[in-house]
């Protein structure tokens, strides 16, 4: 790959610097291009996550002895009737998860 560049650098056309290195044409344009500093992406935190206080409220809600039997979406569905938002369901899933309080209820064989 180096040899590649260096043909490269000084003006050789790519076909040609494959050539005389043996390097497939379309494999030395895909290494050359790539560039690994360039590659790495800043981890995010999305400006809506919810707090650990807020997390602690709704996994509290859905563990009181209110909701003790009920799926995620029927809280949800309770609380929305009320008046009450905390959180999407899916989000309440990822909380449970988070807590390991979700599992299997299938019956596999």
């Amino acid at each position: 790959m180096d040899a590649w560049e260096a043909l490269r650098a000084q003006g050789i056309p790519t076909r040609a610097a494959a050539e005389l290195t043996g390097m497939n044409r379309s494999t030395a344009l895909r290494r050359s291009a790539r560039k690994p500093s360039e590659c790495t992406a800043a981890v995010t935190v999305p400006v809506n996550k919810l707090t650990a206080a807020e997390c602690a409220r709704v996994l509290d809600e859905l563990n009181s002895a209110r909701f003790v039997d009920c799926a995620p979406l029927q809280v949800w569905a309770t609380l929305l009737d009320e008046g009450t938002y905390l959180c999407s369901v899916s989000t309440m899933y990822r909380i449970l998860t988070a807590n390991k309080q979700v599992k299997e209820r299938r019956r596999l064989a």
